[in-house]
């Protein structure tokens, strides 16, 4: 069975960040996607590429921009974005804005993935799915669940992304 290549674009958030254990502070060096796609013994035609490494309560829409333009640039119709759970729905917004013809969704982690108990290993699978199975358009694919952009929020008090209606 013939399986369309997918796009991967990074953008930084939780997903990403390391961990110093003197400072006690969260950074950015590189993604972590190639590892746990080796963990994860996936054998998908992705293509990564990573366009900024920042925490999404720092991210611009100079930055929403970039993610625009690279999805309407991509020669893949399927895309993945990690991203921070901050403001995710923002640019999941901004991203319908630009009425891609392609189906794009976006996933992000609680928990850094260097912890070893985040929650993005399990975010990351489920997005890899969701965006081979959904029609065009722009989703957020969080604890298990694929929301439309317009119908998704961040519940802050739970951690949970949930529907709206």
């Amino acid at each position: 069975m013939h399986v369309d290549p997918i796009r991967l674009f990074v953008t930084g958030g939780t997903f990403d960040k390391e961990y110093n254990l003197i400072t006690g502070q969260l950074y950015f060096r590189d993604t972590h996607l190639p590892e746990i796609f080796e963990l994860g013994r996936c054998n998908l035609p992705i293509n990564i590429r990573t366009l900024m490494m920042v925490d999404s309560l720092e991210m611009t829409d100079a930055d929403r921009e970039i993610i625009v333009q690279n999805c309407r640039t991509a020669e893949e119709a399927n895309i993945l974005i990690t991203h921070g759970t901050d403001t995710m729905v923002e640019t999941a917004q901004y991203l319908a804005k630009g009425a891609l013809d392609k189906t794009i969704v976006l996933t992000g982690a609680m928990i850094p993935y260097k912890f070893g108990s985040s929650d993005g290993f399990f975010n990351l699978g489920n997005a890899l799915a969701f965006v081979q199975a959904l029609p065009k358009g722009v989703y957020v694919a969080m604890n298990g669940r694929a929301f439309e952009w317009d119908n998704v929020c961040k519940n802050r008090k739970t951690g949970m992304f949930e529907a709206l209606r």
